[in-house]
């Protein structure tokens, strides 16, 4: 619905967590329960510092590196993903691990093996340092080279260049993504495409969704923290495809009253790893400055449903846990 004077707020729908967040905070939630504090939890189970904060309020210790958990204890690997070498560093100091990576990118992690198996060379489209290309570069580390843009194409070496595959990072910018891979291509005719494309479905639904706001929007929010990547992303696309402004937030707290001068429609949406409630503190925010009842706009439908790790699936069986 609209004001009088024009006002309109469009809420993308789908928003927020998806299916591989969403395992991967009930994973750490359900450890708690199970074995009680601390579970230790290496890097972030998710990017967002909410999540996070709420997690150490419940006695999570989230841990940078495994040689900061004690020998023996239980540690979960977070939603994305870690190499070979943390898992054999885990054994070998008696850890009991509890992988909660989301199954999208153990998919990709699955494709690496396979096309190292292979004899390829893979090109990683991806963002250096993000934890998530950390753990699929360490399956084949002498065969997978990074790029991070179509920019870095000209630059790249392999052996043979007919046996060239690409891989990505799942929560890249689609339309960047594909850019990248078709500058690839130029170079590397016979280029081998992944079985599927490894783009997850949430981060391609959050980006259309955005994008279907965004055309007649003065300012699009996005509500996700400045260490997730598919947040950052929904930024570039709300502004590639014709917001005028947009900024990305953790909550409502963050925003600045001279952002709304001037602003008629207001479009709001969130990253993968953002809660529900923090989007609500957004739609407040408006509400209370004068804006109306946010209308959804949806582009698609999402009901995939991932079941937790199997060893602690397991567990809480046994304890009677549901």
């Amino acid at each position: 619905m609209s004001e009088p004077d024009g006002r309109t707020v469009l809420l993308a729908a789908p928003r927020g967590y998806c299916a591989g967040v969403d395992r991967a905070v009930i994973t750490v939630e359900k450890a708690l329960d199970l074995y009680g504090p601390p579970v230790y939890v290496r890097k972030q189970i998710v990017h967002n510092k909410h999540v996070v904060r709420t997690l150490e309020e419940r006695g999570a210790i989230f841990v940078e590196e495994l040689d900061e958990v004690p020998t023996g204890s239980t540690v979960v690997f977070s939603a994305h993903g870690v190499s070979p070498a943390v898992h054999a560093e885990a054994r070998a100091r008696s850890l009991k691990t509890i992988d909660a990576t989301c199954p999208l990118v153990t998919k990709v992690h699955h494709e690496a093996r396979r096309f190292a198996a292979d004899d390829y060379d893979i090109l990683l489209i991806g963002h250096e340092g993000h934890e998530e290309v950390e753990g699929t570069a360490g399956e084949s580390p002498e065969r997978i080279t990074l790029v991070q843009s179509s920019d870095d194409v000209a630059n790249v070496v392999v052996r043979n260049p007919d046996k060239v595959a690409w891989l990505s990072q799942t929560t890249l910018s689609v339309d960047e993504t594909m850019e990248t891979v078709e500058r690839i291509r130029q170079e590397f005719p016979n280029l081998l495409d992944p079985p599927s494309d490894d783009i997850c479905y949430a981060t391609q639904n959050r980006q259309q969704a955005v994008k279907e706001i965004s055309k007649d929007a003065d300012l699009v929010l996005v509500v996700g923290s400045g260490n997730s990547s598919n947040s950052v992303r929904l930024v570039e696309v709300a502004l590639e495809n014709g917001a005028t402004a947009s900024y990305r937030v953790d909550d409502a707290s963050e925003l600045r009253d001279e952002w709304f001068a001037g602003v008629r429609s207001v479009g709001v949406t969130s990253g993968a790893s953002v809660p529900e409630d923090l989007v609500q503190g957004v739609l407040e925010y408006l509400a209370a400055h004068g804006f109306p009842t946010a209308r959804s706009v949806h582009t698609a439908e999402e009901s995939l449903i991932f079941a937790l790790p199997p060893e602690l699936r397991k567990e809480l069986r046994e304890a009677g846990i549901g």
